[in-house]
């Protein structure tokens, strides 16, 4: 029986693979590369931009508690504001995970005024590897802590289209 982290390196060679396989398999041009991120909330929409122009466009749900910035640590909000791609995780207990700049500075002096703590580690991902609910429950309602999740497949699309140090805009 596999252990969890060999199933993890496992996961991780596998979507490196598929990453330069379809590299290797799709016109240079197919696959352009965001220079900015923008999510609307109300929309429940991500969107991969390149200037003015719509990447891609795709379906997201949010923190369990989607109205409202993120004010503190578990308070299950999705942040908004500005904020950067700081990093990829392979080995995410989701699929794959872009590392979210939160907190910022200014979440950071809004918590301090106010004796909390900001919370952290938000990321955009696609579902649980271990799910605990079916498919159509991630797929239809807003169930994340303060994440933004897509589908598998559409993650893997922000995954080779976003890289380190792109700007994410996180809008009501």
């Amino acid at each position: 029986m596999a252990t969890a982290t060999t199933r993890r390196r496992v996961l991780a060679l596998a979507v490196g693979g598929l990453a330069t396989l379809a590299a290797s398999r799709l016109p240079a041009n197919t696959l352009e590369t965001a220079d900015r991120v923008v999510v609307r909330k109300g929309e429940r929409r991500l969107y991969l931009m390149s200037g003015e122009r719509v990447l891609r466009s795709y379906r997201v749900a949010l923190g369990l508690t989607p109205k409202g910035p993120k004010r503190r640590e578990g308070d299950f909000r999705t942040p908004e504001g500005e904020y950067r791609v700081i990093g990829r995780n392979a080995n995410s207990d989701f699929f794959l995970a872009l590392h979210v700049s939160y907190p910022g500075p200014d979440d950071l002096r809004r918590a301090a005024a106010e004796g909390v703590r900001p919370g952290g580690q938000i990321m955009i991902h696609g579902l649980p590897n271990r799910p605990r609910k079916p498919l159509d429950y991630y797929l239809t309602r807003d169930w994340t802590n303060g994440c933004i999740a897509v589908s598998n497949s559409e993650m893997v699309d922000i995954w080779l289209m976003t890289p380190n140090n792109t700007p994410i805009q996180i809008l009501p």
